[in-house]
């Protein structure tokens, strides 16, 4: 019989929904837990498209279908911890923050998530309604048993404006399955036409549009584009688009496999996913200074960062690897290395368990105290 029951409260939003798939394939191969599952979707349909408030407002509908699913939950097995991504649908459902010991990850704080709000369509709201976000995202941090930050620039902004103190956080990135998106072969010196690869479903937000800017002035050098993305895109020359791509797919992995250069010049992001995969790939990187990423593309070192909106400097990092194949070969080593050791999403989800093991002790040890 496993030894921890244990219920995971997941949003299903943007890149969280490829983190859920990741746990769901990871966490039951430890045979001591038991896992029951409670995804939020962000989408609303039906009647509850037509409730003022609930059909606008995310945390509004997240936090009161997360209340409702950890009760469904209860309902097939007492719980003995409560892991919840992100921390959105856990600020309604402090209830059972309270009552069971509960881990809360988040990628972002919501301050850290409204400096870059102007890339997401997401605006703030009137001086008081910002108060009272902050007070209820304190409060969560507080009834949290413990906190899982994704990188070391999302702890650092709970310890900065949340009131949080720096031993209740654990960083632990989402990260990929490495063996899967690792190439079956080492990456060698070739004839053939360098290909840059992108993937951001949301082609200007990711910086696609000024990556294209960028591939203009370097085609004279025989390179290639391959995007990745829902976004319609005027063919030209030496431009490949892919808009049936599925993620974790192994046609996508392929792709990766084919391409040599992997460039994210987004405007705005936390800490994208493809960069765990590209790393892992074996793919020098190119990205921006924005947010946790200068924590994956380390400059020098396992890619290349831009300043956002720069390109230029985007044109000139690029044309640097493309030029020096040594170079490249050498940060998409390095790559590998350290995804593998801090972005393996198999090692991560270990670390996670720990955790929740580790609160599900200390409840025990507790609990028979007071009996």
């Amino acid at each position: 019989m496993p030894a921890y029951t244990l219920g995971f409260v997941l949003e299903q939003a943007l890149g969280h929904v490829t983190h859920a798939k990741n746990l769901q394939l990871n966490v039951p191969s430890d045979p001591e837990v038991r896992a029951l599952w409670g995804l939020i979707p962000f989408e609303v349909a039906g009647l509850s498209a037509r409730i003022p408030v609930y059909k606008s407002n995310w945390t509004v509908r997240a936090g009161l279908r997360a209340r409702r699913v950890v009760a469904g939950l209860m309902r097939q097995a007492p719980l003995e911890a409560l892991f919840f991504h992100t921390q959105v649908p856990a600020i309604l459902a402090q209830n059972w923050l309270k009552r069971i010991p509960s881990i809360v990850s988040l990628d972002a704080t919501p301050l850290q998530y409204d400096r870059l709000g102007a890339f997401y369509q997401h605006a703030q709201g009137p001086g008081w309604l910002e108060a009272l976000k902050w007070r209820l995202n304190r409060d969560c941090y507080r009834h949290a048993r413990h906190l899982v930050a994704w990188a070391e620039w999302t702890k650092r902004g709970l310890v900065d404006e949340y009131e949080v103190p720096a031993t209740k956080i654990t960083v632990i990135p989402p990260g990929v399955n490495v063996a899967d998106w690792r190439r079956p072969t080492p990456r060698t010196r070739h004839d053939d036409p360098v290909k840059i690869l992108f993937v951001g479903a949301n082609l200007e937000r990711k910086g696609g549009m000024l990556l294209l800017d960028a591939f203009r002035s370097l085609r004279p050098l025989g390179v290639e584009l391959h995007l990745v993305t829902k976004d319609p895109v005027v063919p030209e020359p030496g431009l490949f688009v892919y808009a049936q791509m599925q993620p974790n797919s192994q046609p996508l992995k392929d792709l990766y496999h084919r391409c040599d250069i992997f460039a994210l010049p987004t405007f705005g992001d936390c800490l994208p996913m493809v960069l765990s995969e590209a790393g892992a790939a074996g793919m020098a990187m190119v990205s921006t200074k924005v947010a946790a990423i200068p924590e994956i593309v380390r400059d020098g070192e396992t890619g290349l960062t831009v300043p956002v909106g720069d390109v230029s400097g985007l044109t000139e990092a690029l044309r640097r690897l493309i030029l020096d194949p040594a170079l490249r070969l050498q940060v998409g080593e390095r790559a590998i290395a350290h995804v593998t050791q801090s972005y393996d999403a198999q090692k991560n989800a270990t670390r996670l368990l720990d955790l929740l093991k580790h609160e599900v002790d200390l409840a025990r040890v507790k609990a028979r105290r007071t009996a």
